[in-house]
């Protein structure tokens, strides 16, 4: 991979040539699709713990080992399927986390079963709307918010695990229920702009 482009940027990606890709790319891009949600919810939880970039890296081994998060095929996992996981050196091997996506796949489908999608169970609890925050540095970005301590109850109420009110704050920032760029970053005016039109 090559170095990234020198770019004014928020300060979490560093240097790294992949991280750099995410946040150039993906971070902070409104995302709608419910599979794609709820494929993000999982990995992080996988994070919980973890660096993101330790995700990062192991998202594709994540992807294959998950069936590349088909909800229907995860949903049938069963304990052949967790010792697989177990034994795949690729990914995170926590029995927890693993059981949790699991069991995340089952309630996703249970509760589109019941007539609730899961991008409107997300969106939401903000009223299917982005939220541009105006940040100008690191310090000033919080860790959770009350939003994303609401949504954690929620989704935990509903049964899933992986998932207290900071690990949602980042997943809401990375799917651009809020768009934390910092105002030095090129991208902040870029997520803006993709905010008003998805």
């Amino acid at each position: 991979m090559t170095e990234p482009e020198l770019k004014c940027r928020c300060h979490w990606p560093g240097s790294d040539a992949l991280y750099c890709a995410y946040h150039d790319e993906e971070w902070g891009v409104p995302e709608w699709d419910s599979r794609a949600l709820w494929e993000k919810l999982v990995l992080d939880g996988f994070q919980a713990g973890l660096s993101w970039i330790t995700i990062l890296r192991k998202r594709e081994s994540l992807r294959a080992a998950f069936a590349g998060f088909d909800l229907e095929k995860v949903a049938r996992f069963d304990d052949t399927d967790i010792a697989r996981l177990m034994n795949d050196a690729g990914i995170i091997r926590s029995r927890a986390k693993i059981t949790a996506a699991i069991n995340s796949a089952r309630i996703t489908l249970n509760l589109r079963d019941q007539g609730i999608d899961f991008k409107d169970l997300i969106w939401g609890i903000q009223g299917h709307t982005p939220l541009i925050n105006h940040f100008e540095g690191r310090s000033d970005v919080p860790a959770e918010t009350q939003v994303s301590r609401d949504l954690a109850k929620l989704l935990k109420s509903k049964g899933y695990k992986f998932c207290g009110p900071v690990i949602v704050y980042a997943f809401m920032q990375a799917v651009c229920m809020v768009n934390d760029h910092t105002l030095s970053c090129f991208r902040h005016a870029e997520v803006a702009e993709l905010m008003k039109t998805s």
